[in-house]
């Protein structure tokens, strides 16, 4: 495992720490896109379904229970321990339209066409797209918390480093895997107005408000 791989596996971890923390110290999902989470569980668990049958090392099977179970856990205090402060009025994404597009790409191109090959390219694609009913909610809101802009930037951080990462592995491995550097890429600008609104506003101390 390279350097950048690692960073962005712990900046992935924080984002996930940051938003639970939110949640549970705030006792309010407030400002988070319930449906994002949803669409994170779903990631994860398509991912890691090969949890009991292809064993890596220990970091990695770690790292994937810590994932599916955080992910849960998050859908279970939005929708269920915190529910009543659940803004579902602004959550209103069609998450259809990311799912199935994403579904039918994952059946066409893929690495092998096998179900455990396909459920990894189909987490890979909607991956790419998950942020966007969170990003969605906050430009209809026209602000988020700053919690909550921590969360967002730590997640763009780790798909940047994970950039860094395939790049890495190209250059000393010779191992190129182009279905993850394009959602790769495609998820990454989906971040970069917020970069910069981030780096222009929370750092200074002021509440990210973004144009309806």
């Amino acid at each position: 495992m390279n350097l950048f791989r690692f960073l962005g596996d712990l900046s992935h971890l924080l984002a996930i720490i940051l938003l639970l923390l939110k949640i549970w110290k705030s006792r309010s999902c407030a400002g988070i896109s319930g449906k994002s989470q949803v669409l994170f569980a779903v990631v994860f668990t398509a991912r890691y379904l090969d949890l009991f049958t292809n064993y890596i090392s220990l970091y990695n099977t770690s790292m994937k229970v810590v994932y599916i179970a955080c992910s849960f856990t998050t859908v279970w205090m939005i929708y269920s321990k915190f529910k009543a402060t659940y803004d579902g009025n602004h959550d209103t994404f069609r998450v259809e339209f990311l799912v199935v597009p994403t579904a039918i790409l994952a059946f066409l191109v893929n690495h092998d066409f096998t179900p455990l090959e396909i459920l990894w390219t189909f987490s890979i694609y909607l991956e790419s797209v998950a942020i966007l009913p969170q990003l969605f909610m906050v430009s209809k809101t026209g602000e988020a918390e700053t919690i909550t802009s921590h969360y967002l930037f730590a997640l763009g951080v780790y798909r940047t480093l994970y950039l860094f990462n395939w790049i890495w592995r190209y250059q000393f491995e010779g191992f190129f895997d182009l279905i993850a550097i394009v959602a790769g890429l495609v998820q990454t600008v989906l971040y970069c107005d917020f970069f910069y609104l981030y780096i222009t506003k929370v750092l200074k101390g002021k509440k990210l408000s973004l144009p309806a």
